[in-house]
């Protein structure tokens, strides 16, 4: 079993910033790809932000230029720089990993989610 624990979600003003960091831990062989994703209630989930194992990204079109990914392999973490935020940023924000196990069996995963709002 791979656990998936998010944090660094808050409140923040339009403009501001924020950093979302994300630890996945247990039976890991390899990850290949990490995201984040949010949700608004009432929508469905949305992937903002990729990253895959050769370091390559990809962003939703609304954060290019304001957000960024980044993964630490060795400690299987990932985090999302987010600046200048808006309104429309406010979501709840989950982590998912993409991964092979021990046995090599492949596991998808998400975190528990953190909130993220910006006031106007």
């Amino acid at each position: 079993q791979v656990q998936l624990v998010e944090s660094g979600g808050g409140l923040v003003q339009t403009g501001g910033s924020l950093r979302l960091s994300c630890a996945a831990s247990g039976n890991i062989f390899a990850i290949y790809e990490m995201a984040w994703y949010r949700q608004v209630p009432g929508n469905e989930r949305e992937l903002v932000a990729r990253i895959i194992s050769n370091g390559g990204t990809a962003y939703q079109d609304s954060v290019k230029g304001r957000f960024t990914i980044s993964r630490d392999t060795a400690k299987n973490t990932v985090d999302l720089y987010m600046n200048n935020l808006n309104p429309d940023d406010t979501a709840v924000y989950y982590c998912y990993a993409n991964l092979r196990h021990t046995d090599q069996s492949i596991g998808y995963y998400w975190g528990q989610g953190t909130q993220v709002t910006v006031s106007s």
